[in-house]
């Protein structure tokens, strides 16, 4: 997958269209839970006197196609393409400005 946890986001459809986050967690069918996107509001129910029971809002997961990567350098939605370097690690370049994503 193109994407990693802590990846800087935009969502490019849905009721969330334009809003920017931050990857929390990537399963994988390629869905990926953002940070303060597709909130959904659930009923829980009280399971013991410390969890405390009641309406929570909880963040669903994103297909990856809805989603597109931010470059740290240029801060713009950018496309990445992979890049081997000499030692035999593989990085991500941004199609924009041709600097390293890490």
């Amino acid at each position: 997958m193109w994407l990693k946890k802590k990846d800087k986001v935009i969502v490019l459809s849905g009721k969330d269209k334009g809003k920017r986050g931050e990857v929390l967690k990537s399963s994988g069918e390629g869905l990926f839970i953002v940070s303060k996107i597709n909130v959904a509001k659930r009923h829980q129910r009280a399971r013991s006197a410390e969890k405390v029971g009641g309406i929570i809002e909880k963040e669903m997961p994103l297909h990856q196609s809805k989603l597109m990567l931010i470059c740290p350098q240029c801060d713009a939605p950018t496309r990445s393409k992979k890049e081997v370097l000499g030692s035999g690690d593989k990085v991500r370049i941004c199609k924009n400005c041709s600097e390293r994503i890490e």
